[in-house]
């Protein structure tokens, strides 16, 4: 009898390759929740089973939880506009920390064997790079706040109710099924959509912010098979790219391997933001035995754009509900 998968947000562009890993393994059934506000339909495979709705609604989920009962809980679902969440508190608390609770109590409930969270390096906060999981969490952002207070009652609902978690922390992470239309966020797909658009590419400040590009496929295997390996219960890892790159310089990447090498760059006022990001592996590499190397940004790249050329430009759309205005960009301004 085949044991049943939950995967929120598998819609998604990190959903959709971690449903992809998933179903390779053939003795297990997958059910994918997404509410497609941020993903796509095409984005998910055949065989699963696609229910359209929100975390958010607590009678779905736990009739969701009773129906299937759910062995494994991942749950990417999220929106992960990081920048965005100062001027979204309402929203960004609603759907990344209570959608998250219904989905927690549901699997108590339910004896679910283990819950998988994809949380964020957002959550370190400014001022600790290298980020290492020892270090004490102080987000900077609505949206880093949001994903701690996650793992926080996680952590809780493992020591009085014995739910087994695991929770990774990635990073600027890009490739294909990737939401190239968001201009809130996802700054390799912005550019790329960008370019495919004739429009100049936009960089807040100068372009000396220093993040790790991790390359989807090399942190999707991991996070699919922690579910079922124990010694990673409890556990918090890091998981993306080893090396930083300006903002700047990624743009000139992306020039040249979409063969623009003299596409102009519009740099506006600088947002406020964590300057330099980036995180050790050297944890998840010891407990998941991690030996092969890592794609460069350059073949990364080189992927994205060639599944890009297929999937074509996409319409930014702008955020319905902005809560705050003061101190907002000028570029996410309605249009």
């Amino acid at each position: 009898m085949k044991k049943n998968i939950l995967i929120t947000g598998g819609a998604g562009f990190i959903g959709a390759h971690l449903t992809r890993e998933l179903l390779k393994l053939e003795h297990f059934q997958t059910v994918v929740l997404d509410d497609l506000s941020g993903g796509f339909v095409d984005n998910i495979p055949e065989d699963v089973i696609f229910i359209e709705g929100s975390i958010n609604d607590t009678d779905l989920v736990n009739d969701l939880f009773e129906k299937y009962k759910f062995q494994y809980v991942y749950h990417l679902a999220a929106y992960a506009a990081e920048g965005l969440s100062h001027f979204i508190r309402k929203f960004n608390y609603n759907n990344n920390l209570i959608g998250s609770i219904n989905l927690i109590n549901a699997s108590i409930n339910h004896e679910v064997e283990c819950f998988v969270f994809t949380s964020s390096i957002a959550v370190y906060g400014a001022g600790q790079v290298p980020m290492i999981e020892t270090m004490t969490p102080t987000p900077e952002d609505p949206y880093g706040i949001a994903k701690y207070a996650v793992e926080l009652d996680l952590a809780n609902a493992s020591r009085m109710f014995g739910l087994n978690y695991v929770i990774f922390r990635p990073h600027n992470v890009y490739g294909e099924y990737q939401n190239i239309g968001d201009k809130y966020r996802n700054v390799v797909g912005i550019f790329m959509n960008q370019i495919l658009q004739g429009r100049p590419m936009s960089i807040f400040g100068d372009g000396s912010q220093q993040r790790a590009f991790s390359y989807v496929g090399d942190i999707i295997p991991t996070i699919a098979s922690a579910a079922w390996n124990k010694n990673s219960y409890g556990e918090v890892f890091n998981v993306g790219a080893d090396i930083p790159y300006s903002v700047k310089e990624l743009a000139y990447e992306v020039m040249k391997i979409t063969g623009n090498p003299e596409y102009p760059i519009d740099f506006t006022n600088e947002r406020n933001e964590v300057k330099i990001a980036y995180s050790d592996h050297q944890k998840v590499k010891n407990y998941f035995k991690i030996n092969h190397p890592q794609l460069s940004l350059q073949e990364g790249l080189q992927r994205m754009t060639d599944w890009v050329k297929t999937a074509g430009r996409r319409q930014s759309k702008n955020f319905e509900n902005i809560e705050v205005t003061k101190n907002l960009p000028p570029s996410w301004l309605k249009k």
